[in-house]
């Protein structure tokens, strides 16, 4: 890293409060996960239907393969994580084996690309040295699953299972830091444009402003944040804002006239008219099915 992708890096790290892969995957949650530990006697093979939320498979004693809908089947040993962040169908067969078997219910109406740039199936093998906090979290969810009912489960199981997510993109995005968001998110100039969005997503900002974050010049920054997360910079905050106000819409009571605010609208109209071209229905209409479907 050159001396000004340091002081980049640096002043990204400083705008605090803001973490974009957080922030995503709190964006994208629409319940509470769930998991179980699941035993199979040898030999055993199932199918599972494709779903709409994302689903992990974690090994804990024995062996499998899992058999995607295309591709290769993968090999899973002990404390093997396989994650598909789409729900895609996909088989399991093989020798007796204890695993952890969960799901995620993630809004799948407009996926961030960060989400969306993972392939059908994540698969981390587990290896000596690397992705210790991943290896800790699969730990503590088979203790906590070991031990059914005990005091503050209903507390510490979603807790586990929202470290175990977090975990498992983080892992991924480490390995694989060449292309797409993976890029972005480890090249300093972009990350500190991203964290200022997040940070701040009402805030009519410039793409000049934003290359100022970045320290870079317009065309310079413009350039390399279009290159990285593949839209330009003003057309990521829209989306951003839409998709923050509608996390606000599922999560909360507010006005939607203050919803609008919150995300850069002082015109609820102008609002209502930027979210029903991003989601196909207006902000009232949205919330309301958002419920039915939570059975709220």
């Amino acid at each position: 890293m050159n001396a000004p992708d340091a002081r980049v890096f640096a002043r990204a790290s400083r705008l605090g409060g803001v973490d974009v892969l957080s922030d995503v995957v709190s964006a994208a949650r629409t319940g509470r996960p769930h998991s179980g530990r699941v035993t199979r006697s040898a030999p055993f093979a199932e199918w599972f239907p494709r779903t709409p939320a994302a689903g992990f498979h974690v090994v804990l004693q024995g062996a499998c393969r899992i058999l995607p809908p295309e591709g290769e089947p993968i090999v899973l040993g002990p404390g093997d994580v396989a994650f598909l962040p789409r729900g895609s169908a996909h088989g399991l067969d093989g020798e007796r084996v204890v695993m952890l078997c969960g799901a995620y219910l993630l809004d799948g109406s407009a996926p961030h690309p960060l989400l969306d740039d993972l392939p059908d199936v994540v698969h981390l093998p587990a290896r000596v040295g690397r992705h210790e906090e991943l290896r800790a979290a699969v730990g503590l969810l088979g203790a906590e699953l070991d031990r059914d009912g005990r005091p503050g489960a209903d507390a510490v199981l979603p807790t586990l299972l929202d470290l175990l997510l977090l975990y498992v993109l983080r892992a991924w995005f480490e390995d694989h830091h060449d292309t797409g968001w993976a890029a972005a998110l480890h090249d300093p100039a972009v990350h500190a444009a991203l964290r200022a969005i997040h940070a701040n997503p009402a805030r009519p900002w410039t793409v000049e402003e934003l290359g100022a974050r970045a320290g870079l010049s317009r065309a310079a920054f413009a350039r390399r944040f279009t290159r990285l997360t593949g839209r330009p910079p003003l057309t990521y905050l829209t989306w951003w804002r839409m998709t923050t106000a509608a996390r606000l819409l599922r999560a909360s009571d507010a006005p939607v006239d203050a919803i609008a605010r919150q995300v850069g609208y002082s015109s609820q109209y102008t609002f209502a008219h930027a979210f029903k071209r991003h989601y196909a229905t207006p902000p009232g209409a949205y919330r309301t099915a958002s419920r039915v479907s939570r059975g709220t």
